[in-house]
């Protein structure tokens, strides 16, 4: 298969851009564990985002109600149009993902034909440059996926999945686990994309909540309360949470709100739970809402 890849890249003199970090997945076998992780069967849609050649959009479409594939670049709207002509659930739209409304985009597809609802499903084999703002999109998104697939390079996938403690754990870690619960799928090697990437990749799966694991009084405070304490990985809460002036907190109030939760003083970001930060973010809500005049 990787033969016929770089085969169908010669016939029609298509260099893979280095900007749009485009490397063609070319192994059977794990472009059919990709759909297998995504669990797919005929009440699904798919967004697939990047689907390059279509070899990935082939096997969703076997299984999946519609696939609705957003490419990007306009060089291989006409490939992916020849190669999917024998698909009739398959969309194909030229765009961006990080500027397109995807719920607009999906809305059209997301019923049957009587009137019920299909499930959202996303898959990619995503660029490596914009990883975490693509999936940080759709995410925070109003877009309801059931799951979501990913190759991303292993770096990041083992950031993902990363527990409090580790030297993978940070703010990624904390995001993603928030809205989702991932597990890695299996590690790809370079061997298996055309041209080979320079890293390691992993498939990765993100199961959504249906609700949050925590309750938050200010979700952006929260989010604001993690940026800070990884911002400064060496420094101690304490210290990293008073560097962050968005925050203003003195050490005083920092101090004395980490005792109410019973998290050391001395301890660092890497080491909290999302169940902390969440305590930790709710005093800093409430502490402020007291401070107000009335």
């Amino acid at each position: 298969m990787i033969q016929d890849v770089r085969n169908i890249l010669k016939k029609l003199q298509l260099r893979p851009t280095k900007s749009l970090g485009q490397n063609f997945l070319a192994d059977e076998g794990i472009l059919r564990k990709i759909g297998q992780a995504a669990e797919i069967d005929s009440n699904d849609v798919i967004l697939e985002i990047g689907p390059g050649l279509g070899s990935l959009t082939a096997v969703l479409a076997e299984s999946a109600g519609c696939v609705v594939a957003v490419e990007i670049d306009k060089r291989l709207i006409p490939v992916l149009h020849s190669n999917m002509i024998g698909y009739r659930n398959v969309v194909i739209l030229n765009d961006d993902i990080l500027k397109i409304d995807v719920h607009k985009e999906l809305k059209p597809y997301m019923k049957n034909e009587d009137g019920t609802e299909r499930r959202l499903k996303i898959v990619a084999n995503l660029p490596y440059y914009i990883t975490t703002p693509v999936i940080m999109k759709l995410l925070e998104s109003s877009v309801e996926a059931e799951c979501m697939v990913f190759m991303v390079q292993k770096e990041v996938a083992d950031r993902m999945a990363a527990a409090p403690g580790g030297k993978d754990y940070g703010a990624l870690s904390v995001a993603v686990q928030y809205y989702s619960r991932p597990t890695v799928v299996m590690q790809v090697h370079p061997h298996s994309f055309v041209p080979q990437p320079d890293v390691e990749s992993s498939v990765v799966r993100l199961e959504l909540h249906k609700t949050p694991p925590v309750e938050l009084l200010d979700k952006d405070l929260f989010f604001k309360v993690v940026k800070a304490a990884f911002g400064q990985r060496r420094k101690t809460l304490v210290n990293a949470l008073n560097n962050a002036s968005y925050l203003g907190l003195d050490k005083e109030r920092i101090t004395e709100l980490l005792e109410k939760t019973g998290i050391e003083k001395n301890q660092r970001g890497e080491t909290l739970s999302i169940e902390q930060f969440a305590q930790l973010s709710n005093l800093i809500y409430e502490q402020r809402r007291r401070s107000l005049p009335g």
